[in-house]
């Protein structure tokens, strides 16, 4: 989603946020307005502040952050493919089929069950966090 764009409205963002909030998107990205060289917004007035841009950039993240916690929590008793795809302290991180690298949720498997790094692994998920899905190996 932009923010922020010339001419957006107050009524025009809280349209935004009811958007969001009734599709529940699965994931989110939020980018503020700026002016891109060769593009025919480049020439319109930015008529919206750099702070308001911040704070709706925030809100509408913090939205998202609840529905995806919404969402993951669903997933709790499921079970899903992961890919392995590091080791961070003390757990194995991995992703399922439907998660991109460094951008979606990640799955998070106590080291303390071990597995290799390239493997798919079939993991119960038995908790979660907003952007984050924490599961055991099956």
């Amino acid at each position: 989603m932009l923010v922020g764009f010339p001419g957006e409205t107050e009524d025009d963002f809280e349209e935004l946020c009811e958007f969001i909030k009734e599709h529940k998107f699965d994931r989110l990205g939020v980018f503020q307005y700026s002016h891109e060289e060769d593009t025919s917004a480049h020439d319109l007035a930015d008529s919206v502040s750099s702070e308001i841009k911040e704070y709706r950039a925030q809100r509408l993240m913090q939205i998202q952050e609840d529905i995806s916690y919404e969402l993951n929590e669903k997933k709790r008793g499921k079970k899903y493919k992961v890919i392995i795809d590091r080791v961070e302290g003390e757990y194995f991180i991995g992703r399922t089929e439907g998660d991109s690298p460094e951008v979606d949720n990640e799955v998070l498997i106590s080291a303390k069950q071990y597995v290799r790094i390239g493997d798919f692994v079939d993991v119960i998920i038995r908790d979660s966090t907003h952007f984050d899905l924490i599961g055991e190996v099956v």
